[in-house]
């Protein structure tokens, strides 16, 4: 599973869980770092990315859209970096089951 880190997540997040998540990215490294979310979403598709955002406007696209690609929702309000990587290293197995069921398009992460 690749992962396509949002720009309201922190750009050390790829190296942090490079071994769980090999060949994850930040927008940023990207250069979608200031682009809409239509081009973080193309990008994602086109390119075999998870996105993973704290932003409910990834969710509400994947409503709408469909998927690929597919979403972690991080709703979590303000915390710290360590906390995101926590979330998400506890949870690998609910991304891994995201990443395997063809009807599933968004895990949502507390």
């Amino acid at each position: 599973m690749k992962l396509l880190f949002d720009e309201n997540l922190a750009p050390s997040l790829v190296s942090a869980l490079g071994a769980l998540f090999p060949d994850s990215a930040h927008v940023h490294a990207l250069g979608l770092g200031s682009a809409d979310d239509a081009a973080v979403w193309l990008h994602a598709r086109d390119h075999g990315f998870t996105i993973v955002t704290k932003d409910a406007d990834f969710h509400e696209r994947a409503t709408i859209l469909g998927y690929p690609p597919k979403v972690v929702w991080i709703r979590r309000g303000n915390c710290s970096t360590g906390e995101i990587e926590r979330i998400l290293r506890d949870h690998v197995d609910a991304l891994r089951e995201l990443e395997e069921d063809k009807d599933a398009g968004v895990v949502s992460l507390l």
